[in-house]
Order: structure tokens, then C-alpha cells, then sequence
């Protein structure tokens, strides 16, 4: 029997919870990796791999007690942005919903610490260039809005229930493991620099920039980039505060940086060699023109500094992870 504290990761096999699993593992903690695989990957599964869904409170039960579950990380959910909008439901389900099962469980099982993945989404289409945890929140998308929520349910869960919980207030999650045995990977990719790399490789035949029409230098939308790695050492951080007895709070995970969709195409092509072939289309519905945080709280709190999330470093982890995981095709723009 392992002496190390059990943590429950919801949605563990995914993009950044397999992340955060390995770096609970380095930290002398024992990842318990609970995800119903309809966007994860069993490959990705780091320690204990439990397959099932949030809303299933009696498989959920068994595994905190089995386990002996001491905290959660929670990052089960539906995330995509334009998904959101022409299907809300599913993500008041999914996101809402599913996280209310998660906490009453929690609750059952006599667990009171969580990590939140919430997102920079929650700010919707701010005015401010670098936005602090205290500015407005008012999501513009079901996605930041489903999450908005359940921080609103998590602020009241601390007053009631002596529930300590850290929101993680994420901008836009990028890069890959350095090892280069996880990255992302979808079968329905939306992201800039995945799917940018996946038209170099020939496996997306119809990248576009979406808007460029935006207030911005050069018309197309400004986003804060931050290495998957570093997001998942900001986890852990926040994990030892609980155990510690800090109540929580909510934090912005970012550089203070941001960079438009054309400077990330001109960085993958000065990494690759490669102009990143692309058409020009109408903004999505949900998009904020500037999204980039002001990350200062969380270094005053959490101690987090940001070690591998220059734009540099994203792109080329970014770029060895998905030559890997999507090889390149024949006719792929640019192949000799």
C-alpha cells in the first residue's frame, strides 16, 4: 500500500491532466486518474487508470474509498468554445452538473480539498490589457460560462463547508511534454497551434485564421500562452497550500504576454522552415479579441513563476510532440 497521498484527477488522460498526473507523481504524491475516455486516451493514464464518468456518484463512492482519496484535481469537462455555442446543454451538463455529482461525493467522503481547472475565459470579451482576478467576470460563450459557475458554487462551498478549493484561471494551454510522451491530441482539433502544425503534416486540410477584422495591430486576436508544464506545476503548488490549510481562491494562470495569431504562424514557421498555408475567415461566435492575464497574484500566492512558457520553448516542444503524433503525409505543404 503506497504511503503517498492519494489525488483524485478527473479527466486525468487528457491533454492537461495527464500533464499535472506526472508532475503529482515527481512531487511524492499518488495520481488516481478517473476519466471516461471520450476525449482522453488510455496511453496517457499516469498511476491508477479508474474509466468512468463524473456523474456516476456510485463508481465515484467506490473510488474514494478504495483509494482513500485525500484531494481532487478536477479537470473533466467539455472545452470547447464554438461547441458551446450551438450546444449549451451539453455543457451545463457536462461542466455544471457534473461538477455538482463530483462535490457531493466529495463531500460523502469526507474530501475537502479540490483544484479547479477554470479558465481566462470567465473575464469573456474584456476591455483591460492584462486582466486581474478582481475585474469583472462575464462570460460571453456557455464554455467561461459553465465554468464561472461552478467557481461561484466553489466560493459558497468554502463559506458553508470548510472547502478549500483553488479555481485555476488558465489563458491558453500550449506546448508538450519535453520527454515527448504526451501532447495533445484530438480527434477533432481546435486549437491554433495543434491544428497549425497539423496542416504542416497534412492532416488539416483547411486551417484558417478566424478573423482579421480585430482591433488589434494586426487584425487577429491576442491570447497569453503557457506551457502545459508549467500549468501543471501550478497545480501542484496549489495542492500543497490545501494540504497546508489555505482555503483557496481563484487565480490567473498566464505570462502577462500575448501574442496574436499571426506572431504564433510566424513563430512555427521560423521553428519548422515552413509557412503555415491558411485562408481567412469570419470570426467565430464566442471570441474575445484580447485575452492575457495579469499573473501576479498567483506569483504572490502560489509562488508560481512560468519556466518554459516562452513562445520559443512552446513551439518547439509543441512541434517535436506532433511530428511524433501526426506523421507527415504525402502532400503535405512544403514536403520535399
Amino acid at each position: 500500500m503506497s504511503s503517498r497521498p492519494a489525488i483524485l484527477v478527473t479527466g486525468g488522460a487528457g491533454y492537461i491532466g495527464s500533464h499535472c498526473c506526472r508532475a503529482l507523481d515527481a512531487a511524492g504524491y499518488q495520481p488516481v486518474v478517473y476519466d471516461n475516455l471520450s476525449t482522453g486516451h488510455r496511453s496517457f493514464a499516469a498511476g491508477t487508470l479508474v474509466v468512468g464518468d463524473i456523474a456516476d456518484k456510485a463508481l465515484l463512492a467506490r473510488t474514494f474509498a478504495e483509494h482513500k482519496i485525500e484531494a481532487v484535481m478536477h479537470f473533466a469537462a467539455s472545452s470547447l468554445v464554438g461547441e458551446s455555442v450551438a450546444d449549451p446543454q451539453k455543457y451545463y451538463v457536462n461542466n455544471l452538473a457534473g461538477t455538482l455529482s463530483l462535490l457531493e461525493t466529495m463531500r460523502a467522503a469526507d474530501c475537502n480539498r479540490l483544484v479547479f481547472s477554470s479558465t481566462g475565459a470567465v473575464y469573456g470579451n474584456a476591455d483591460s490589457k492584462a486582466l486581474r482576478e478582481d475585474y469583472p467576470c462575464a462570460p460571453i460563450n456557455p464554455y467561461g460560462a459553465s465554468k464561472w459557475m461552478i467557481e461561484r458554487v466553489l466560493t459558497d462551498y468554502r463559506t458553508a463547508y470548510d472547502f478549500g478549493s483553488f479555481a485555476l484561471r488558465y489563458f491558453n494551454a500550449a506546448g508538450a511534454d519535453p520527454v515527448g510522451g504526451i501532447g495533445e491530441l484530438r480527434e477533432v482539433e481546435t486549437h491554433l497551434i495543434p491544428r497549425a502544425m497539423m496542416a504542416l503534416q497534412g492532416h488539416v486540410p483547411d486551417f484558417a485564421v478566424f478573423g482579421d477584422d480585430y482591433e488589434t495591430p494586426d487584425g487577429t486576436a491576442i491570447r497569453d500562452y503557457i506551457h502545459v508544464t508549467d500549468l501543471a506545476a501550478a497545480h501542484v503548488l496549489a495542492l500543497k497550500l490545501l494540504f497546508e490549510g489555505h482555503t483557496g481562491g481563484a487565480f490567473n494562470l498566464g505570462t502577462g504576454n500575448g501574442f496574436s495569431v499571426r506572431e504564433i504562424l510566424a513563430a512555427i514557421a521560423a521553428e519548422t522552415g515552413r509557412e503555415v498555408p491558411h485562408v481567412i475567415k469570419p470570426r467565430r461566435a464566442g471570441d474575445p479579441t484580447y485575452l492575457v492575464a495579469d499573473p501576479s497574484a498567483a506569483r504572490a500566492t502560489l509562488n508560481f513563476r512560468p519556466a518554459h512558457s516562452d513562445l520559443a520553448t512552446i513551439i518547439r516542444t509543441a512541434w517535436a510532440w506532433h511530428r511524433k503524433a501526426h506523421p507527415l503525409k504525402t502532400g503535405a505543404p512544403g514536403r520535399d
